[in-house]
């Protein structure tokens, strides 16, 4: 038991230390990130789909809990090994060391010192398990550690490796366990300080060119979700353990490939720039029916059609590659971001400079298409291409190269599994058909007809649009279902589909229980 309690303390040493390490190499480089980053890009479609089922927002956190266990049962077993066998227990770190340096040093822009945090903590761990291995050893005693405690005869007196030794061994194990989490919380602790927050805070936004007209005073539904989603409520999905701290002073947006005149721009020179204030509702293709990976905001941004009007794309250039500091990518149809709708560059997110975690300084915001196909946070590079020569990021994985959003609704009140009293019931919830509009919801109770649900004032048709209907609940349990149908005349299929390959469909229902 003490042997595997000191793999489990050498690897807490290792990864705490690490993350001081990180400090001057970059968060990434951390080894429990850099691992981390590995598996979200190489996970199977199935599983990525499954931990943001399960874990919705909080799926970083969970991937990054899952890596801290796995590691624990590895170190923990390393130990008992190591005792028994030294020459293993180096090896089983030397394998821990070759792991994490191979995923820091690949990971986007990352050069030779992002091997440092892993190898710095490696060569801790040895000496930290060889000393607490040694500690469990009886007084005197020689030749292999042994992992169990010697028995004693009954009716002796104590051992010195009963009290003495258990009591240095504890202190040691105390001492290794402060080690780690003082490094490990000081580190993180020390990176968030050098993150951009301060220069966030700095930002004063320009003045919008057009701002966005007043919201109509019916635009809330009794019931429904707010329709403007918080900052700090808003979804993030994205495949970022740590949010990249971009510097505005040093940020450029490169805009190149089949275009005319590639362009480089500052952040000085895209704040000059006219701006547009827009409510838009965004969605991630993840959300399943019912979900809640979908929010609304009010974004300021430049018309990134104008941008690419001075870029001036060549012919076939059906494709705008958005990359992101980290390497991440993905594809907009052209077309799309030239047709005029609202497509910004955007540097605010209600009112104040975008959250690091929703892509500080620069994003892209794209009414009507998928995240995964639009939405690039923390944007420094544009490229026109083809959709026949580039696959962006999520393509090889599975997911569709196009992704319009599809007309979709959702029950909000009632929750399922609700109970209530006869008498009238407010149903209410939200419609999307971002950049089409939606033009009619409706209501079933349980297999009877539809009825049609009063739409309430929006924004525009790049937002989702709530609705409320009046039921006259009678006693029992009954399913409630939702459709909608968006301006082209397009009812949302009955037809239940996953998320992937590019996006869910199916009525939202839910059951209530009146009586």
């Amino acid at each position: 038991m003490r042997a595997g309690l000191a793999g489990v303390a050498a690897a807490a040493v290792a990864v705490g230390v690490a993350e001081v390490v990180a400090v001057l190499t970059g968060p990434l480089s951390a080894p429990l990130l850099a691992v981390g980053g590995v598996v979200v890009d190489n996970v199977p479609p199935a599983m990525k789909d499954f931990g943001v089922a399960v874990f919705g927002v909080h799926d970083k956190t969970a991937l990054i809990t899952g890596t801290a266990i796995l590691l624990a049962a590895y170190a923990f077993g390393l130990g008992i090994v190591a005792a028994r066998w030294w020459r293993a227990g180096l090896a089983g770190i030397g394998l821990f060391a070759v792991i994490g340096v191979a995923a820091a040093v690949t990971r986007h822009d990352a050069g030779v010192t992002a091997a440092l945090p892993t190898l710095v903590g490696a060569a801790l761990a040895v000496f930290v398990l060889r000393y607490l291995l040694d500690l469990t050893r009886p007084d005197g005693a020689d030749g292999p550690v042994s992992d169990e405690a010697p028995t004693e005869k009954a009716g002796t007196a104590p051992t010195a490796y009963s009290y003495e030794s258990r009591r240095r061994f504890l202190q040691a194990l105390g001492i290794a366990g402060g080690i780690a989490l003082v490094s490990g919380f000081g580190g993180r602790l020390l990176t968030s300080r050098r993150a951009v927050t301060q220069a966030r805070k700095d930002v004063v936004l320009p003045a919008a060119r057009q701002t966005a007209p007043p919201l109509p005073s019916g635009v809330q539904a009794q019931g429904a979700t707010p329709f403007v989603s918080s900052n700090k409520d808003f979804y993030r999905i994205d495949t970022a353990l740590y949010p990249p701290q971009v510097d505005p002073s040093t940020w450029q947006l490169k805009i190149h490939g089949m275009v005319r005149n590639p362009i480089t721009i500052t952040w000085e020179e895209l704040l000059q720039r006219p701006m547009i204030e827009r409510y838009v509702t965004l969605a991630c293709v993840s959300n399943e029916v019912g979900g809640d990976l979908i929010g609304n905001a009010l974004w300021l941004g430049t018309p990134i059609k104008e941008l690419l009007d001075e870029a001036d794309p060549l012919p076939g250039a059906d494709q705008v590659v958005q990359r992101s500091v980290d390497g991440w990518t993905c594809g907009s149809p052209t077309a799309a971001l030239r047709d005029g709708r609202d497509a910004l560059l955007a540097v605010g997110m209600n009112g104040v400079p975008l959250p690091v975690d929703h892509g500080f300084p620069v994003r892209m915001v794209v009414p009507g298409l998928y995240g995964y196909v639009s939405a690039c946070k923390w944007i420094t590079e544009i490229e026109l291409a083809r959709f026949a020569d580039f696959d962006a990021y999520w393509v090889p994985r599975g997911w569709s190269q196009q992704a319009p959003i599809k007309t979709e609704s959702r029950i909000d009140t009632p929750r399922d599994g609700a109970a209530r009293s006869p008498g009238t019931v407010p149903i209410a919830g939200v419609a999307w058909a971002q950049h089409r509009g939606i033009s009619k919801v409706e209501v079933q109770i349980d297999d009877g007809p539809w009825a049609v649900a009063e739409l309430h004032e929006t924004a525009s048709a790049d937002t989702w649009r709530q609705w409320s209907y009046p039921w006259q609940a009678t006693e029992g349990q009954h399913i409630l279902r939702v459709r909608a149908t968006d301006t082209s005349g397009q009812t949302q299929t009955s037809t239940p589909a996953p998320p992937a390959p590019d996006g869910a469909t199916g009525w939202h229902s839910v059951q209530v229980n009146v009586g």
